[in-house]
């Protein structure tokens, strides 16, 4: 049948696989937040060094291709812990009241990026979905550009709330948004029936 598209699948991805295509999600990571390769350059060691930490665990959205598969898609994360540079910065965003409810022991989904070719299909929501699914914590965290974009709807649709708004990360003239959801995902009514996965 004609006009049909193929086939995307969601994995979860081993560690070693992961660090070994690196460049390959970094790739995406560029195209999707709009970054100049210098900056994607920039995050290659950083993104390794994540592999190493506590409670590391990457998904991978791949499509058909005439030749086999393509990676298209990625999300990865881990328990945020004092010393890291996320945790500390949003340590400093938080009141010290909402810190102590939802830094401790918190899953940090520290990247999820469609490649641009293929986002509005769903694989951004069954990316986070398969990544927080099962994790042993309590909670996920996570910034994202503080505007009206697909990902920040995604992410208030699937029971992400706002922790802090319009904080900026040194580096990056963007204002972010921290949010945080209880685990397991709870989609607000109509998030599944509006965005398919």
């Amino acid at each position: 049948m004609t006009g049909t598209t193929p086939a995307t699948r969601i994995v979860e991805l081993p560690t070693p696989w992961f660090r070994d295509h690196m460049h390959e999600a970094l790739a995406i990571y560029g195209l999707a937040m709009g970054y100049d390769p210098s900056v994607v350059a920039g995050r290659y060691g950083y993104a390794v060094q994540h592999t190493e930490r506590p409670g590391f665990r990457a998904v991978g959205a791949f499509a058909a291709t005439p030749d086999g598969e393509q990676l298209v898609g990625f999300g990865y994360g881990y328990v945020v812990a004092p010393g890291q540079w996320w945790h500390d910065q949003v340590r400093a965003a938080l009141d010290r009241r909402t810190a102590k409810k939802w830094l401790p022991g918190a899953f940090e989904v520290c990247e999820l990026h469609v490649h641009p070719d293929h986002q509005s299909r769903g694989l951004g929501r069954q990316l986070l979905h398969a990544l927080v699914e099962g994790v042993p914590h309590p909670v996920a965290l996570l910034s994202t550009p503080d505007a009206d974009t697909k990902a920040f709807r995604l992410y208030h649709a699937d029971g992400f709330v706002d922790l802090a708004r319009g904080y900026h990360f040194p580096g990056d003239s963007r204002p972010f948004a921290i949010l945080g959801a209880t685990l397991p995902l709870h989609p607000r009514d109509g998030a599944r029936a509006n965005n398919p996965a």
